[in-house]
């Protein structure tokens, strides 16, 4: 088995490109408003023609990326883009139920979607990150640590954006979970107790079927997960809403 995507349909070199400096960022250190290599240096580095990269760069400022001045150069950009959280935050209400409702509505599509393309793309590195991913949420979980628990949740949904080899979801799985967190001013607060077991197993259902490259079990895994994720949100607002208890336990982190 060789580290290639198991799908093999054609990829236009400008979004490989794409994916490719990103990873250079990364690499690199950049920060937003950073000074980027030049278009000349970028088609070095990667080894294609400035005319590739140039196409690339268009992709890369169209999801808010990188940001092209002229004259000037590129540059970082502040992460507020097409897909940014600037346009997001401007009508997303964290204290709306019915926004977040949405909000699980979108991310239902998004994580079936990424699942699925996962299923069919993930290339042998990319799996063992994902299980590795798992395998830190349920550290978290019997330890009792939250934070680790949380850490890997995150990077489990993550490293299946990555495996979807798509940068329009991966931005957008992204965002969407940056603004579910957000929810968290209503009162809901992650915990590694209660529902977190659960979560737990739905993680290593949504990784084997994956593993397997079965494309349709990844989407219905995920679909149960963010399902079950969604009812816990509606027990705890009910709970809240309706229990004269003065501490009710903690949702449960997706």
């Amino acid at each position: 088995m060789t580290d290639t995507p198991r799908e093999s349909g054609y990829r236009p070199g400008y979004e490989v490109a794409a994916e490719q400096v990103l990873e250079l960022i990364v690499r690199l250190g950049l920060r937003p408003g950073d000074r980027m290599p030049t278009e000349n240096e970028l088609a070095q580095q990667l080894g294609t023609s400035r005319t590739v990269v140039r196409e690339a760069v268009k992709i890369l400022s169209a999801l808010g990326r990188v940001r092209a001045q002229k004259g000037r150069g590129l540059y970082v950009a502040d992460d507020e883009g097409m897909l940014g959280t600037g346009r997001w935050a401007s009508f997303f209400l964290p204290t709306d139920l019915d926004h977040v409702y949405m909000l699980f509505e979108f991310r239902r599509a998004q994580e079936m979607e990424t699942s699925r393309l996962a299923a069919r793309r993930a290339t042998p590195a990319e799996l063992r990150a994902i299980e590795e991913a798992a395998g830190v949420c349920r550290h978290g979980f019997e330890t009792g640590r939250e934070d680790l628990f949380n850490e890997g949740d995150d990077t489990f949904h993550t490293a299946i954006a990555t495996a979807s080899h798509n940068i329009f979801l991966q931005v957008a799985v992204r965002e969407a979970r940056r603004l579910q967190a957000q929810s968290s001013l209503i009162g809901l607060r992650g915990s590694v107790g209660g529902h977190a077991a659960k979560a737990v197993e739905e993680h290593d259902a949504i990784y084997r079927a994956i593993r397997a490259g079965d494309p349709e079990a990844a989407a219905q895994a995920a679909a149960t997960h963010i399902d079950n994720t969604l009812d816990d949100y509606r027990r705890e607002i009910q709970q809240r809403l309706f229990s004269s208890s003065p501490d009710p336990a903690g949702d449960r982190p997706s």
